[in-house]
């Protein structure tokens, strides 16, 4: 995982200054990518890009595909850079290995976290600074898929600085061949072109050649009125094998002598496996193994159903660790008490910060969010071959390449240059997949060496993965706030639940003169972790359902109060405004209906939601449309970005109107999709993206459209019944017209 203490010690080795651009490997590394992932007649260049004799360009994408599409959107950074033709540039996945540590995303977080600005990095620290950061990607095991980070850090500071570095290497081998300077060249769709001559090489005729010259670490990028490719909506590269079947992901591997392992966990967090009763299974076919582990039990066996089968003869028992008695009734209680008796952790305070309510007629709300499932359409699972040589081998959709390398070799007490570790495609992550939250793992490494010689695939069952998740936390907030005598907010005071440390997320871009913020710990033995927006998704429903609240204090218009607090915000002004005159505020609805709105900023995008709903005599919430404005400085690929902001509603409205997951006698109630709601087809609205580009530096496209969407969609609701809903989810509220309560 990712720590901070990782980023600190790499801050430290760095010396304090970063580059523009990932430093290129060396020559003697392209010999050992080219022996990793190189097939015949094709070649590295540099990292990330090989070339093939027959012009193939392929981009190495040092991430996951888990269906957000930016297996495209960096091979158009690359490939716009590289002046490629299109139609012979492929896309595959990063071998597991330290030479594909992912120095760029490194980067680009210690950019983030540091506050170090490009242009403050003199130029003589460039390249040690860059091979630096390299190292510190590959101390970190990073390979990681999260934080909407691969188009706005890989692809800035790996994908462009490679593509444009190959694109110098193959100009001057062209250059050598001609004994002509390199400025007499000019390039186009994979070809090097002598300009007063006409003569053209291809690609892959000059690519053996190109590879003797160094890449440099800080070569000329295009200005985005030279892009081709970038900015384009560009069909997606991953499309045609997931709709005609040939993709595999993790739960598809096949290999000879495969057998299968079903488990059961405990089903109270921090239980231990009491018994099985083993006799049950003596006669039954099929089977090769009843593993036991401190907390679960595993049948291995030569078919799924017959190992799931036979885990339900086991009738295994559990003890409860002590917590057999935590429900969620108190781990709520727990939480306001915390907040209304606990000491609170002081964070970021402006102004005269909680002194300026102590003399003003304060504004008090509480709201909740649940614990979330993340719920991929396909359940964790991991094939494992334990070797009799003491090596392993893993096929696996994770969220992190070469950290489940490395984890799994911890799991199995071997040495990482042990493991093997194929990344498969994953159907959904959504952080499930994040380094940290891999026990599907561990539970596959243990199985598997319990039957060495055996390639052995787990599979969670609905249950077990709906059961046994990280789960998005369960937090409460209270909100104060004072008006000044034109309605707009003189102090905001946020108070808030949490097991971790403050976060950036909670502090608000309204400008209000005195702020506060502060922390509750509450521990709970229920496991968390990230989950799509992380933070932001739950601070986005509390800060925008407040000031929604204080606009109907100050009786003025939602979108005008926004308006007013948001005069030195150009940016989040645009995409509010966007979005409301795309929605048509203000035009009448019919009876029953009602808009609501919200803007929330996180992963370096602002996002707008226009939220319209229904609410119907007997309660039901029907959502008509969604009119969502997005700036992320500027759209890699459009399309692909208008279908992750859709992606989003349809994910946040699943969460905000039906899901939650509830503790009773320590574990969890629900079990699969029918307690667990999802979305139904004939439920989703319809959704208009409108991209607002500004000169920002480019954001992240996977997670920003979420926040915004339960306060958008609970704003609504009170626009159309006076019902303000200040917990999650939505079903747990009488809306119908008998039974309505503001």
């Amino acid at each position: 995982m990712i720590t901070r203490r990782k980023f600190l010690i790499g801050s430290a080795t760095a010396g304090g200054a970063l580059i523009i651009g990932y430093a290129l490997w060396p020559s003697h590394r392209l010999g050992r990518a080219n022996l990793l992932d190189a097939k015949s007649g094709e070649r590295f260049l540099a990292n990330w890009i090989k070339i093939a004799d027959d012009d193939t360009i392929t981009v190495v994408i040092p991430h996951c595909d888990m269906g957000t599409g930016i297996f495209t959107s960096l091979s158009q950074m690359a490939a716009d850079e590289l002046d490629a033709d299109w139609t012979k540039v492929y896309a595959e996945t990063a071998p597991s290995d330290p030479l594909f540590a992912n120095g760029p995303l490194a980067e680009g977080f210690l950019f983030e976290m540091g506050n170090v600005k490009q242009d403050s990095v003199p130029g003589f620290l460039q390249g040690t600074t860059a091979n630096s950061v390299r190292v510190i990607a590959a101390y970190m095991d990073v390979q990681v898929t999260g934080g909407s980070s691969a188009v706005r850090f890989t692809g800035v500071y790996g994908m462009r600085v490679a593509g444009a570095a190959v694109r110098e290497m193959l100009i001057k081998a062209a250059a050598a061949r001609m004994n002509t300077p390199a400025d007499a060249f000019r390039t186009e769709k994979s070809q090097v072109i002598h300009k007063p001559s006409g003569k053209s090489f291809r690609y892959g005729e000059l690519a053996a050649e190109a590879a003797a010259y160094k890449p440099s670490s800080h070569p000329q990028l295009k200005s985005k009125s030279e892009f081709q490719f970038i900015g384009k909506p560009v069909a997606r590269l991953d499309i045609p094998s997931k709709v005609n079947g040939s993709a595999k992901y993790g739960i598809d591997t096949q290999v000879p002598g495969l057998c299968y392992a079903a488990i059961e966990i405990s089903p109270v967090f921090g239980g231990k496996l009491v018994s099985v009763k083993e006799e049950s299974i003596a006669n039954k076919r099929g089977l090769k193994k009843v593993v036991k582990l401190d907390d679960a039990v595993i049948v291995v066996a030569d078919g799924f159903w017959r190992a799931r089968d036979a885990l339900v003869a086991l009738q295994p028992v559990f003890d409860h660790g002590g917590n057999g008695d935590v429900s969620s009734k108190m781990i709520r209680d727990s939480q306001l008490s915390a907040l209304q008796n606990g000491e609170i952790k002081k964070d970021k305070t402006t102004g005269k910060g909680l002194e300026a309510l102590q003399n003003a007629a304060g504004i008090e709300r509480i709201y909740n969010v649940p614990y979330l499932a993340h719920a991929p359409m396909e359940p964790v699972n991991a094939t494992v071959l334990y070797k009799n040589d003491g090596t392993l081998e893993v096929w696996s959709g994770t969220q992190d390449g070469l950290g489940s390398r490395v984890f799994c070799a911890k799991a199995a007490g071997i040495k990482p240059e042990k493991v093997t570790f194929h990344l498969m495609p994953s159907g959904g992550g959504f952080g499930r997949r994040l380094p940290g939250f891999w026990n599907f793992l561990t539970y596959a490494v243990h199985t598997a060496m319990a039957v060495p010689g055996v390639p052995v695939k787990l599979i969670f069952t609905r249950e077990q993965e709906m059961q046994h998740d990280y789960y998005r936390p369960n937090v409460t907030s209270r909100l104060r706030a004072a008006l000044n005598p034109g309605g707009l907010p003189l102090v905001w005071v946020n108070e808030y639940t949490t097991d971790e440390d403050p976060n950036d997320e909670a502090h608000i871009f309204y400008s209000v003169p005195n702020q506060a913020y502060g922390t509750a710990k509450v521990g709970a033995h229920v496991p968390t972790g990230p989950w799509r927006s992380v933070q932001a998704s739950w601070h986005g429903f509390f800060t925008e359902s407040f000031v929604d609240e204080l606009a109907h204090e100050a009786k003025r218009d939602p979108l005008e109060y926004r308006r007013a607090l948001l005069q030195d915000k150009p940016r989040h002004l645009a995409t509010l405004n966007l979005a409301a005159e795309k929605a048509g505020w203000g035009s009448p609805l019919p009876p029953g209906r009602g808009r609501g709105i919200a803007v929330t900023q996180c992963f370096g995008s602002i996002v707008a939601h226009v939220a319209e709903v229904e609410i119907t005599d007997d309660g039901a919430v029907k959502v008509h449309r969604f009119t969502t404005a997005a700036d992320c400085g500027y759209a890699v690929n459009p399309d692909g970005f208008r279908a992750q902001m859709q992606s989003a509603v349809v994910f946040g409205l699943s969460a905000a109107v039906y899901q939650e997951i509830t503790i009773d006698n320590g574990a969890v109630v629900q079990q699969n999709f029918p307690d667990y709601r999802m979305l139904r087809l004939a439920e989703c609205p319809a959704i208009d993206v409108h991209i607002s580009e500004s000169d920002a530096p480019l954001g992240g496209a996977g997670e920003p459209g979420v926040p915004p969407v339960a306060p958008a969609l609970t704003n609504a609701v009170f626009a159309a019944t006076g019902v303000r809903i200040r917990e999650l989810p939505i079903k747990n509220h009488a809306l119908a017209k008998s039974g309505r309560q503001a």
